[in-house]
């Protein structure tokens, strides 16, 4: 059993650092905005819910709400434009910290890789850097589905995406941050994880994250130490 001090230790050493992005870097869940945008927003709500308490699995939960949200390339462009995503406070200062001591941040998200890459750019975070799920389109820019070969598609998708990073760059300490069940289920083969509840707390991550924060700040001052 690791405890609290091991892991404030395994995060101040750290090589890389990952971070979930939907109600964690961002204070929105993407694909709730989303549906907000086609007009199909307490449905998909709802799944949404359900879908990070852990009680659908990943892949399944993401079809249907798609399938109800049906976003077009111009609805999913519009969103970035007219309703950008908020950045959580305190992950601005978070991450270039990390990046000033030379550590690797990387976005590992079950959301849309449009959207994550305009929230990567906002922190200065490499597009090389970012995990995320890719929404396909038609010609005439109707939706057609998304890339169902992303690790990011399926349930411990984030879990396969440190394990691969791992295995590429033979990173030592891996660190997952993030408010869901999704992000948990990442450690191992994460050698660390911290639960986050500065946008939504869920009860299950709460009860089970052996370090549970609510505020970025926290994290800053670790590595002020």
């Amino acid at each position: 059993m690791v405890s609290h001090s091991e892991l404030r230790k395994l995060f101040y050493s750290a090589d890389a650092v990952c971070f979930d992005v939907d109600s964690t870097v961002i204070r929105e869940e993407g694909i709730d905005e989303l549906a907000k945008i086609c007009g199909v927003e307490d449905a998909v709500s709802e799944m949404t819910r359900r879908a990070m308490g852990g009680a659908v699995p990943f892949k399944s939960a993401l079809t249907e709400r798609l399938a109800l949200i049906q976003p077009s390339r111009e609805q999913v462009q519009r969103l970035i434009a007219e309703h950008p995503p908020h950045l959580t406070p305190g992950i601005r200062e978070l991450v270039s910290r990390l990046q000033e001591r030379n550590v690797q941040v990387f976005l590992i998200s079950g959301g849309f890789r449009s959207i994550v890459e305009h929230v990567a750019s906002k922190l200065n975070i490499p597009g090389t850097n970012v995990f995320a799920n890719r929404l396909k389109f038609y010609f005439n820019g109707e939706y057609a589905g998304f890339d169902e070969t992303q690790p990011t598609a399926e349930s411990g998708g984030k879990g396969k995406v440190i394990k691969l990073l791992k295995e590429k760059f033979h990173f030592k300490k891996i660190i997952m941050i993030g408010d869901g069940a999704t992000d948990m289920e990442a450690c191992p083969p994460a050698d660390a994880f911290i639960g986050f509840g500065g946008n939504v707390i869920r009860q299950q991550v709460k009860d089970n994250a052996k370090w549970y924060i609510t505020d970025f700040v926290e994290l800053v001052g670790e590595l002020e130490e």
